[in-house]
């Protein structure tokens, strides 16, 4: 489908990337990873044809179509949900347009037996069929499952675009590319504004794509969940390997470890042999042999080793004063969004040096909240900030607290004070804005430089305590570690609003969860919530609303053939269970036998492996009837 050749592509005389080359085929999933400002999205606009080579080829098949979603765009406004959303049937809508032409022509016409009439028939009869075959019959209901899948509900169908947030919009342009059968999709960053719902909901629906597709995540359960091949650009090179992310991952650092030891060896071998070339060198008779090992070692060709970028951003975040003992304080807070309410009667109290985490799907009101507490929006109830108390806040997304038209420098520079404005560049430094980088406008910085300019920004202004939306959002897996380091070493107040359970374990001691307009507090760490809603990760949570919305909608009883496959479980269990209790008694009257009759195996020379078989029975059984449970299970939910 695509070829990549020796494609390269520099700013200012330093490459980004030199001489990559792969290939893009059907069915192939990638996952396309590397650091903050490695080059992915740079790669996925060179794929779309929407920036140029510095030199190399990227061949395609003929009418190759390709739909790029991008982690910034423009929003058209003034359509509803649907009327943008059928933007995506361009072919299909150009029809509608021509069936309608010739309608209006036939209702007025009257020369019924005309050779120009009879032109209007077969021609409408022809539209008709090129309709049908691309699915115009059925493109509305298509649009509509779609939109549901990523969160909309039917109501919000023929609202204005204009109404929602840039992440609800991001919504739909990714419904616009899902629909319109792609040969390929190139999607950076496309989880960034979903729910669990719907990223659950999408993994499916890309695992299902006929098509290639090139994803840039920093998602690993994500990339696993879908991808089937993984591309890392790493210091201008890459490393392809067909294997979803963790997978690749341990590949990666086998071959690494080959790659050192194989380079060890090597260079055993070629300082032996400078040794002997010296040693024959002094001597006439062993000069011919010395110019014979000297070819050979000049022949050898060198193993290098795949070098690892380890540069991270440096962070740490200092408390300014002491604040006092309560730091936050509210009453009775409500907040609705026109006819929606996402909170109600909510109370919370937060203690100076509380690490605390708000969990919960999206929409329930996090974000909200948080908001709320920096003053971000108007609210019911009430709300106090505890005396001295100095809030830093990271907005979720950058995009509308960034001023685009701004250089990186220039947003340091305004945001700071007389006291540190002289440290602007150091702190740039340390956040990877090195040489020309701090000239790049914020409009061109990928999703990743964007968040880490943003936390760059929050080191000018003194702060005790932190509200954090959605940190990680866009973060590579090194940066986000390195984040995760310095919030837990942060001696203030924080608030961490966020999906990823390996980034909040052992961060806060105390969350929130959001849930029907409420929240409820657990005195405990992510992993004491977890095992409270006895759940293994955050997704699930989400996942038995997923399961629960099912059910609800499609029957409110269990089905005719429900009924039948759980009562012959049912059966199924009663037999195990009995074959169980036979067997224990067995197995209870054996070790008997064994502390009475230290004989017994004199009678029965086969005594221990029929007992040890009895043994691999009842585990066996024990197996069986806990999948049994679990499908039961399963139907009752």
């Amino acid at each position: 489908m695509l070829n990549i050749h020796k494609v390269s592509i520099s700013f200012q005389g330093d490459y980004l990337f030199e001489d990559i080359t792969f290939r893009l085929g059907s069915g192939d999933r990638i996952g396309l990873i590397g650091k903050n400002g490695a080059g992915k999205s740079t790669l996925l606009k060179i794929l779309a044809g929407e920036a140029e080579t510095t030199s190399g080829q990227i061949a395609e098949e003929k009418d190759l179509k390709i739909g790029f979603l991008k982690q910034d765009i423009d929003f058209a406004f003034g359509k509803t949900i649907l009327e943008e959303s059928y933007e995506a049937f361009t072919e299909i809508k150009a029809l509608e347009a021509k069936i309608e032409s010739i309608n209006t022509q036939l209702v007025e016409r009257t020369d019924y037996e005309s050779d120009g009439y009879h032109q209007l028939m077969i021609d409408l009869n022809d539209i008709q069929h090129q309709y049908e075959i691309l699915g115009g019959y059925n493109y509305k209901g298509e649009t509509e499952k779609v939109l549901q899948g990523l969160g909309f509900n039917r109501e919000d169908f023929n609202k204005l675009t204009d109404t929602f947030s840039g992440g609800w919009r991001m919504r739909i342009e990714l419904a616009k590319l899902l629909l319109q059968h792609n040969d390929v999709l190139l999607l950076d960053e496309p989880t960034n504004h979903l729910d669990i719902e719907a990223i659950i909901w999408l993994e499916t629906f890309l695992k299902n794509y006929s098509g290639a597709i090139v994803i840039v995540s920093h998602d690993k359960m994500f990339l696993d969940n879908v991808t089937n091949r993984t591309i890392e650009i790493s210091l201008g090179r890459i490393y392809d390997y067909p294997k979803p992310y963790s997978k690749y991952l341990v590949l990666r650092e086998e071959m690494r470890t080959q790659q050192l030891a194989s380079q060890k060896n090597q260079q055993k071998q070629i300082e032996h042999t400078e040794k002997l070339i010296e040693k024959f060198r002094a001597k006439a008779t062993k000069a011919t042999m010395a110019q014979s090992l000297i070819k050979k070692l000049d022949k050898i060709e060198r193993i290098e080793v795949d070098e690892d970028d380890n540069s991270v951003m440096s962070l740490t975040f200092p408390v300014s004063i002491t604040p006092g003992k309560v730091v936050i304080e509210s009453k009775n807070i409500e907040k609705h969004y026109g006819d929606l309410q996402v909170l109600n009667n909510v109370n919370l109290m937060v203690d100076r040096d509380s690490k605390i985490a708000f969990v919960g799907q999206n929409g329930q009101g996090k974000s909200t909240l948080a908001k709320i507490i920096v003053g971000d929006i108007d609210f019911s109830g009430g709300l106090k900030l505890g005396h001295n108390v100095q809030i830093g806040y990271f907005a979720q997304n950058q995009v509308e607290y960034l001023d685009g038209n701004k250089t990186v420098l220039d947003t340091m520079i305004d945001a700071a004070n007389q006291s540190n404005r002289s440290k602007v560049r150091d702190i740039l430094g340390a956040f990877l804005f090195r040489g020309d980088d701090v000239d790049k406008y914020v409009r061109v910085l990928s999703g990743g430089e964007r968040n880490r300019l943003a936390l760059a920004k929050l080191l000018l202004q003194p702060l005790n305590v932190l509200v954090m939306d959605e940190p990680t959002n866009h973060l590579d897996i090194k940066s986000k570690n390195v984040l995760k380091e310095a919030l837990k070493k942060f001696e203030g107040t924080l608030i961490v609003v966020s999906h990823d359970r390996d980034f909040l374990k052992g961060l806060t001691n105390k969350v929130y969860e959001f849930k029907d307009q409420h929240i409820k507090e657990y005195l405990g760490d992510i992993d004491f919530y977890l095992e409270q809603r006895n759940i293994e990760n955050l997704r699930d949570i989400e996942k038995r609303e997923v399961i629960k919305k099912q059910t609800d909608n499609t029957q409110n009883k269990q089905s005719y053939q429900d009924q039948k496959k759980l009562k012959s479980l049912n059966n199924k269990l009663s037999k195990v269970e009995s074959q169980i209790n036979q067997l224990e008694k067995e197995i209870k009257e054996i070790d008997v036998e064994l502390e009475t009759n230290y004989d017994v195996t004199v009678s029965n020379p086969n005594f221990f492996d029929e007992y040890q078989k009895k043994k691999e029975i009842l585990q066996e059984l024990m197996q069986g009837w806990e999948n049994i449970h679990l499908d039961i299970e399963q139907i009752e939910m």
